[in-house]
């Protein structure tokens, strides 16, 4: 079953155009790397799919619905959740605080108590933290407390922004575990927008990179372990 794709999407920002016809697909259960340079596209696309621009044009599709240019907060409420660059968490409220807001759109309020604890054992250095401000923490910390928000409500489609950026290796490596075990737990369909070639490639099964705002490669992680082909991709 597709979960989330995209097909010919464009997108800017003012006269500029910075993606150009991309397609995107992402099936159930499925973990997708989107790879490029810095200045790629990678980032414009992800706003672009969750809505957060208007795609200038193509379409966004969310199972059979189609979600073009839909407010975030529709999406989310449906299943489609990003974490943004910069971890998008509320740095002047408590950890436990923000795992609440994050399932702020969850109807049934009984269940969040549960849905916290699923977040504490995933990431445990947050159970120690609860009562810490967010925005005094280290930035792994920070990174993981914003994907426990997004986990908050349970998405079927999870897109991560450069979950890597900035962090030390060994932040690095968790955080990459972390999405492999939301993965394998809830079998969450993950669209990952990175820069760490070895981490993307390790935990991704297939890879889209992006050059120039154009799709340039589209097929399994593995096809990608020749370094020689990916110095011709970017």
């Amino acid at each position: 079953m597709m979960m989330l794709s995209a097909t010919s999407l464009s997108a800017g920002y003012g006269k500029k155009t910075v993606i150009r016809g991309i397609d995107v697909a992402v099936a159930q259960g499925e973990i997708v790397g989107v790879l490029g340079h810095n200045g790629a596209g990678k980032t414009t696309l992800a706003r672009a799919i969750c809505g957060i621009i208007t795609p200038r044009s193509g379409r966004v599709m969310l199972q059979d619905t189609d979600i073009t240019g839909r407010k975030p907060s529709s999406n989310v409420a449906q299943g489609l959740v990003i974490v943004p660059q910069g971890h998008g968490i509320f740095t002047t409220l408590t950890v436990q605080k923000n795992l609440e807001l994050g399932g702020l759109v969850v109807k049934d309020r009984s269940v969040l108590p549960e849905r916290i604890e699923g977040v504490f054992k995933l990431f445990p250095i947050l159970r120690e933290r609860q009562h810490q401000i967010g925005g005094t923490m280290s930035g792994g910390e920070q990174q993981m407390l914003a994907i426990g928000m997004a986990l908050m409500t349970q998405p079927r489609v999870l897109v991560l922004d450069e979950p890597s950026l900035g962090l030390a290796p060994v932040l690095v490596e968790r955080v990459m575990e972390s999405v492999r075990t939301i993965n394998a737990t809830y079998g969450t369909s993950i669209l990952m927008i990175e820069q760490n070639l070895r981490h993307c490639l390790a935990t991704a099964s297939r890879a889209i990179v992006i050059n120039r705002g154009e799709k340039v490669f589209d097929g399994p992680t593995t096809e990608l372990a020749d370094k020689t082909k990916l110095l011709t991709l970017f």
